[in-house]
């Protein structure tokens, strides 16, 4: 079936239409982009159940952006009378009054920027999907997760508890402008497992998740990743700390993806350049990596969680190539950052929600694949590990230093597994460095997109990243 449209987003239609035209008789842009997604979550434990219908993009409200003499302004809403567009209007055009006299009473300098292009473009999408999350009967998906966690207490005794979580969104958002009619409904969906064990004191978890851009048939999967899951946590039971140093390393898919979301990631995101805060701005047609490394960013480059047709400011989906053969080539952009740095934007244009402004966001970052088998690459390597899960991660765009926390790392010596595990590993290392040193890549390739990234510590977004497995080496501690 196909994920139907908002009924009510259909019903603002004529109104915003008519808001426009009544803004644009004194801006010299208006857009309007209105929202209407549905969500549910469900977690289980041995504690507790809570259902709900808040996910990370839950949201419902119109936000308008408009330009006059130069500046741009945006006003939210979650009360938009389609009978009465005259009343937000006036609304708007208050709230703009007022910021405009705060600007002038502080002294504060102020850039000019350019029209946004608003060529004539209609879309009409409405993604394929087997199940939306508000047609969900609830008390089986409830009695499925229960039966999970009760099966993953009883495959170990050191099983302290067994969660069980799963979300789906169905997203409908509706862009309009003068030119510009863009719908799109789509439904995307995440779940996972995480084992919480104990012994002699110490407490481990394992987690293994999945995600698609499906609807909750994708929860049919979650039970394959329970094994999964107890088995990671009572391997990290019995694994040692790392002896600090530089290693030969290989990366799994997901901590590949890591490295793509965290080396290439804010760091190429060009409001960053705007700001001068991206040491990527100096680096463009230069060599960041070896000619292994080629790297693709945009909501089509993948089919996954942030798979769209278009951004939040109207501009079709894209498939970036980052880095081609180990050269940066471009970053992604915004459309008020296109203009100010001559450029293009890349459909990277994102909000949290309608009531928070634009940025420039990640999509679907993710390493091209090559041809090497892992059984090679583990066969080349003296001494290093072969590093899996994913923790979490940061960047310093200035500076392009990289710190990544990995589950667990597997001992290689002389070409073969050792069978000791250690854990957690944290690489660090300066990105052209770690990615120069790429020097073989599997043919195999994964998309992860359970996560969610924030611009510094807020604006949080869904992303997905990945990759195949990876050759190169860093510093682990």
């Amino acid at each position: 079936m196909k994920a139907p449209f908002s009924k009510y987003l259909d019903s603002l239609t004529g109104g915003l239409r008519t808001l426009i035209d009544l803004l644009s008789e004194d801006h010299d842009y208006v857009s309007a982009l209105a929202t209407d997604s549905k969500g549910l979550v469900v977690r289980i434990s041995q504690h507790s159940k809570s259902v709900g219908n808040r996910t990370m993009t839950t949201e419902r409200g119109v936000v308008l952006r408009v330009r006059q003499d130069g500046l741009y302004f945006e006003y939210a809403t979650d009360g938009f009378d389609p009978e009465r567009p005259e009343l937000t209007a006036e609304a708007l055009r208050a709230a703009e009054r007022a910021q405009r006299a705060a600007v002038e009473a502080t002294g504060t300098a102020v850039y000019e920027t350019g029209i946004i292009p608003d060529e004539p473009w209609e879309l009409f999408v409405e993604r394929e999907t087997e199940y939306l999350p508000e047609d969900c009967e609830i008390s089986g998906l409830v009695e499925k997760f229960s039966e999970i966690s009760d099966r993953g207490m009883a495959m170990s005794e050191y099983m302290l508890d067994c969660n069980v979580a799963a979300q789906s969104t169905h997203v409908c958002k509706l862009f309009l402008t003068k030119n510009r009619y863009l719908r799109q409904s789509y439904v995307y969906s995440e779940g996972g497992v995480a084992a919480i064990v104990a012994k002699d004191g110490q407490n481990r978890f394992g987690y293994k998740s999945l995600s698609g851009l499906c609807g909750i048939e994708l929860f049919d999967g979650i039970d394959e990743k329970l094994r999964g899951a107890v088995d990671l946590a009572l391997e990290l039971l019995d694994s040692d700390r790392i002896e600090p140093g530089e290693y030969d390393i290989i990366t799994s898919p997901e901590v590949s993806g890591l490295i793509a979301h965290e080396a290439f990631g804010h760091g190429v995101e060009m409001d960053m350049f705007v700001k001068g805060r991206a040491l990527g701005a100096e680096y463009i047609g230069k060599r960041v990596g070896s000619e292994l490394v080629t790297m693709h960013e945009g909501a089509l480059c993948a089919e996954n969680v942030t798979s769209y047709a278009f951004d939040d400011e109207g501009f079709p989906a894209g498939d970036v190539t980052e880095i081609d053969r180990g050269i940066l080539k471009t970053g992604i952009c915004d459309a008020l950052s296109a203009l100010r740095l001559g450029t293009v934007p890349t459909g990277n244009g994102k909000r949290e929600n309608f009531e928070h402004k634009v940025y420039t966001r990640m999509t679907n970052t993710v390493f091209d694949s090559g041809s090497d088998s892992l059984e090679d690459m583990i066969a080349s390597v003296k001494r290093g590990y072969l590093l899996e899960g994913m923790d979490s991660g940061m960047e310093d765009p200035k500076h392009w230093g990289i710190q990544c926390i990995i589950t667990l790392g597997r001992e290689i010596i002389d070409g073969k597994l050792t069978g000791k595990v250690v854990a957690p590993v944290i690489m660090t290392g300066y990105v052209p460095d770690l990615l120069g040193s790429v020097r073989m890549a599997s043919p195999d390739r994964q998309i992860f997109g359970s996560g969610g990234c924030g611009k510094g510590h807020k604006e949080w977004v869904k992303v997905s990243d990945g990759g195949p497995y990876l050759l190169t080496r860093a510093r682990l501690g």
